[in-house]
């Protein structure tokens, strides 16, 4: 890190070369982030600290057609900013430096701080070449952020600190805020009728989006492929397409593709004749006939094997199926929803799905976001988990302390909505009525913590006296392995995957601590 120390001193030694022109315009700033809770986070801090206008948006192309609208007013009304932008963004191929080349070519006075979470010293070579004032990296005060942005607008575009309003800000403080301190700005909140559709949460653009794509087309027969993370819902989502068709007077008839052997999967999508194969005793309708006239959902469609990737072609071709053993074909009138975690296109490009098929399936998308990319959520989902799992008289309801609350708005959450629901649950049988705090939460949220390392230096304070740490780290251990135990009631197969070891090592360290008197069921 200290050649990139060293170009973060280029950066500040470039503050020379700043104007000196008195502006009378009062600037602004423009952030543009694509995560919205460190996005409004950062509005909200530089609005209240600074009191300038301070506009934000979560990709490039809107922040571009802001300054479109500004480049095209007179040249003297145009207001100066500063440009705090991310360089990754989700958003196909436009990054952040080539937002700020692009907004060089507007021709209105700007400087611009860049922000990344993956530094490195080619992105802030690159930077640098841009004329970018600084390149920041994540996770940062909110502080040093404010201080770069003064400098920004006094070193670079002529201003003076008079001239920045200073509202509020003190240097003194013990703790600074940082970009992760989530708390004071979200709280947990039950959902309002207009968050919840057909038992789907959602308040966050993204979801917002789902939910019209879903109204639109619902009442069609087209055929939909909804893509999406595992957890994220893709089910419910083909639940309200039904729900929401005329075809909803039928029962909705769903078959997971990757939960049934291949050898077995025709004959539960197309029905057999009896004595097709051994243990075929009988004529069996399949899935798409009792779905006739109402609606079939292919779940994890990508795991379809080849062979039947081609008759379910010539199904959607002809609307016609033929069980297995059979010789004449039966007609079908089905509306067909598939759902997959994988990219399709991506299998087809590598040979694992028909390029035909994909075409046929994807006549309408609908993308699901992961949770991570709708933060806004987590607190309505979390309060909808906890009206599910707490009892009607509250005795096991839980409440969640500010730093667990930020663990939870900034963890990545790789198993989505069905993660947290599992959270939450195991929280409120674990927990309930108590206040959870960070200790009661899985390791997993803890590891990738930017601050995990301080806690657990602050863990044990060294006095000037010392310790004896062959026996501290004894008492400690015998510390988890008895937590171990009670969390599980003294079961130490279950213990021994706690803590991560061989049940025959833990009985042996019970033995070797005098522990093995933990009279619990095991």
């Amino acid at each position: 890190m200290k050649d990139l120390d060293f170009l973060h001193s280029v950066f500040e030694g470039d503050k020379e070369k700043g104007s000196n022109t008195n502006n009378s315009v009062t600037p602004e700033i423009i952030v543009v982030e694509d995560d919205l809770v460190l996005g409004k986070t950062i509005q909200k801090y530089l609005k209240k600290t600074l009191g300038l206008k301070v506009s934000f948006y979560s990709s490039p192309t809107e922040c571009l057609n802001y300054i479109g609208e500004k480049a095209a007013m007179d040249p003297a009304e145009q207001v100066p900013f500063c440009l705090v932008t991310d360089i990754s963004f989700n958003e196909g191929s436009t990054d952040g430096l080539l937002l700020v080349d692009l907004v060089k070519e507007k021709n209105i006075p700007f400087v611009s701080i860049v922000m990344t979470g993956f530094a490195s010293i080619e992105t802030a070579i690159m930077a640098t070449k841009k004329g970018v004032f600084h390149y920041l990296t994540k996770p940062f005060d909110l502080e040093v952020l404010v201080d770069l942005v003064i400098k920004a607008f006094t070193l670079k575009l002529g201003y003076s600190k008079d001239q920045i309003s200073v509202v509020k800000r003190d240097d003194n403080k013990e703790e600074k805020t940082k970009t992760s301190f989530i708390p004071q700005m979200f709280h947990l909140e039950a959902p309002t009728e207009e968050d919840m559709f057909c038992g789907m949460i959602g308040r966050s653009p993204q979801m917002k989006e789902v939910f019209e794509r879903i109204k639109k087309v619902a009442e069609s027969d087209s055929t939909v492929l909804i893509n999406g993370p595992s957890g994220t819902g893709k089910e419910l989502v083909a639940r309200a397409l039904h729900q929401l068709s005329p075809r909803c007077v039928r029962e909705q008839v769903s078959v997971n593709c990757g939960a049934i052997p291949g050898e077995l999967l025709e004959s539960e999508l197309f029905g057999h004749v009896k004595g097709s194969f051994t243990g075929a005793i009988s004529d069996r309708k399949g899935r798409f006939e009792l779905a006739d006239n109402g609606t079939i959902f292919l779940d994890e469609i990508g795991d379809m094997p080849l062979l039947l990737q081609v008759k379910l072609l010539r199904v959607l071709q002809n609307r016609e199926i033929e069980r297995v053993g059979g010789t004449g074909t039966t007609p079908v009138d089905v509306r067909i929803i598939t759902a997959t975690h994988r990219d399709l296109e991506n299998a087809v490009s590598q040979g694992d799905f028909r390029e035909d098929l994909f075409y046929r399936l994807n006549v309408i998308p609908i993308k699901i976001p992961a949770l991570a990319e709708r933060r806004e959520d987590i607190p309505l989902l979390i309060s909808y988990f906890l009206s599910r799992f707490v009892s009607a008289d509250g005795r096991n309801n839980i409440e969640f302390d500010d730093e667990v609350l930020e663990i939870l708005m900034t963890y990545d959450w790789p198993g989505n909505v069905r993660e947290l629901e599992n959270l939450i649950e195991r929280l409120v049988i674990l927990k309930g009525g108590n206040q959870v705090k960070p200790s009661d939460l899985p390791a997993k949220f803890l590891q990738n913590r930017p601050d995990k390392v301080s806690r657990y230096n602050k863990l044990i304070t060294l006095s000037e006296n010392g310790i004896d740490l062959k026996t501290t780290l004894s008492e400690i251990e015998d510390s988890l392995i008895l937590q171990a135990l009670e969390l599980t009631r003294g079961n130490k197969n279950r213990a021994s995957k706690l803590l991560k070891m061989n049940r025959t090592t833990l009985i042996e360290k019970m033995k070797k601590k005098n522990l093995s008197s933990f009279e619990l069921e095991h």
